[in-house]
């Protein structure tokens, strides 16, 4: 008969148990060793990158902008008057002088008007001619009273003083004398009357010829306006120059104000930049400016910072004081490098492509004899165009890479190919 061994049974289930967990501890070992693994160092092509290397010495700071170059004295011609464009004698482009005609205006209201103003003026002065010759005449007439009067009144004097030596001897009795006597009383009256008259009159002649001449002077006034009006229809160019544009075509109707042409002085420019607002807090007058005008450069001074900031950007106007170079013209773009300041012995490196001022940057720095590089925390200081101080972090003679390596943000090492 067979013997049920129940010993062995539990021997085969000890030693199943224990291959479990000694598998079980195998692989959570496994796992504990491969989360504690670094991940690979990425390999990155080492031709592709820009590498620098962290010098100590004199670092110009820059800030740079686009631009145009505009004439320094800039004329806008306006249409004085209502009217049709009749004829244009000139296109842009043209050397014009200060007389030169551009174009022709027509308006029959303006030749109406400037001839009755001329009428109208030749009116108040013929009335003002004859006004001074009649008041002279009246006040000849008064003069004559007054010498009539005197001359009465002397008479008259002489008589009652005649009368007073034969009233003594008796010859002329008392009663004729006194009545010479108010005889030439009355006429002394008289005379200091027509003096008065004639003072009198003086000042009314200068208040009618001042009245009158006022009126020619407004006649004559109105005659200046009408006629401007009327010279205004030939538009002329007011400033020796070129012709820049011409925004009109014959036939056009224009009315008061209106831009007729514009003329510039080509040989007398200057640079209008554009400097990013976040580059501009440093910008200060007569700082140094080079300007590339893509077919030379040019130096200038920088002679007004405009106070408003536009779409991002602070204008600033630069006087060229260098020679400027063949083809430069007006609204010709170019580029402006002011200078800030030098700074002497500091250490600085090319500009990495996310630094900024005063910020922290984490930039990889080549291990010398190694082909890879490792990530470093570098405080920055002052930037410019294409330069930025380092102010801890590197040290002289480092190599550095400058170009974007976010795609590499999670790695602290990469190796070079």
């Amino acid at each position: 008969m067979d013997i049920q061994r129940t010993d062995l049974k539990k021997e085969k289930q000890r030693r199943r148990i224990m291959l479990a967990a000694g598998g079980a501890i195998a692989l959570l070992g496994a796992v504990v060793a491969v989360a504690s693994l670094k991940p690979a160092a990425p390999t990155v092509d080492e031709a592709s990158l820009w590498v620098d290397t962290v010098r100590r010495g004199e670092m110009v700071r820059r800030v740079r902008g686009p631009g145009t170059l505009v004439p320094r004295e800039t004329r806008w011609i306006a249409a004085p008057v209502d009217g049709r464009v009749e004829r244009i004698h000139v296109l842009p482009g043209t050397r014009v002088e200060p007389d030169t005609v551009l174009l022709e205006l027509v308006n029959p209201d303006v030749v109406r008007a400037v001839e009755d103003a001329r009428a109208a003026a030749a009116a108040a002065r013929a009335d003002h001619a004859a006004l001074r010759h009649t008041l002279e005449s009246q006040r000849l007439d008064q003069r004559a009273a007054l010498a009539s009067a005197r001359a009465e009144y002397e008479s008259a004097r002489l008589q009652a003083e005649a009368e007073a030596d034969l009233l003594e001897d008796h010859i002329v009795s008392k009663v004729q004398y006194q009545r010479s006597r108010l005889t030439a009383d009355q006429y002394r009256i008289r005379m200091e009357i027509e003096g008065q008259r004639l003072r009198t009159f003086a000042d009314a002649i200068e208040a009618q010829l001042a009245a009158s001449a006022a009126r020619v002077a407004q006649a004559e006034s109105t005659e200046r306006l009408r006629q401007a009006q009327f010279d205004g229809l030939k538009v002329r160019a007011g400033l020796a120059g070129v012709l820049q544009s011409v925004p009109v075509e014959e036939g056009q109707r224009v009315t008061l104000g209106s831009t007729m042409a514009r003329v510039a002085r080509p040989d007398e420019l200057i640079a209008e930049l554009r400097i990013p607002e976040s580059q501009a807090r440093d910008l200060l007058l007569d700082q140094r400016v080079e300007v590339d005008t893509r077919n030379g450069l040019v130096e200038g001074s920088v002679r007004r910072i405009d106070p408003a900031v536009i779409d991002g950007t602070v204008q600033v106007d630069v006087d060229l004081t260098g020679e400027l170079p063949r083809g430069a013209r007006p609204d010709l773009s170019v580029d402006g490098t002011v200078e800030i300041e030098r700074l002497e012995s500091v250490l600085y490196v090319g500009r990495p492509a996310f630094g900024q001022s005063g910020g922290n940057a984490a930039l990889f720095k080549l291990v010398p004899g190694q082909n890879e590089a490792v990530r470093v925390p570098v405080e920055l200081g002052r930037t410019s165009v294409n330069t930025i101080e380092i102010v801890s972090g590197l040290v002289e003679g480092d190599q550095v890479i400058l170009s974007d390596m976010s795609r590499w943000k999670d790695y602290d090492r990469i190796e070079f190919r």
